[in-house]
């Protein structure tokens, strides 16, 4: 007590840095968008990385050659705005995807440092076997959602990131 006054216990969300007083007891972390967005990513991730994980690559590796694929010659930086990813988090990504020879990555010319990315034959390969553990991995999410569902939250979330 501060002059007769119940001190508000503040407690900052780990994903948002935002102060929240936490003495109310109406209010939990499970209000917290951030966090429930996070641990359902967190869900989904496992349960696609259990199905692509068989063709070589991560969940973010498939989308990533899945991008590529769509738009061959797409620069790094048009990549980086298309997956919400800042750049420098862009390239560590690819680099396993480089070394692998999934990705090529060329310089567009000599006066400009712009990297058009491809993928190789391996590349689409690697991208083919991944497409058919996808599909088993969307399957069995949509089994457990719902498939109307499943469209509706796909809406939303693409409708949020897309918000400015």
């Amino acid at each position: 007590m501060l002059q007769g006054r119940p001190v508000a216990i503040l407690t900052k969300c780990i994903y948002t840095n935002t102060i929240w007083d936490m003495t109310t007891q109406d209010l939990s972390y499970l209000d917290c968008n951030c966090f429930a967005i996070r641990q359902a990513a967190r869900f989904v991730s496992q349960l696609y990385e259990r199905h692509v994980s068989q063709a070589g690559v991560t969940a973010a590796q498939f989308t990533l050659l899945a991008a590529i694929h769509r738009r061959p010659g797409v620069t790094m930086a048009e990549l980086a705005d298309a997956m919400v990813m800042e750049r420098t988090t862009l390239v560590r990504a690819l680099k396993p995807l480089q070394r692998d020879r999934l990705v090529n990555a060329i310089q567009q010319d000599a006066s400009t440092r712009a990297v058009a990315l491809s993928l190789s034959d391996a590349g689409k390969k690697t991208l083919g076997e991944a497409s058919l553990r996808w599909r088993e991995a969307q399957q069995e999410f949509e089994d457990k959602f719902g498939r109307e569902r499943a469209g509706e939250l796909r809406k939303s979330l693409l409708e949020l990131t897309s918000m400015e």
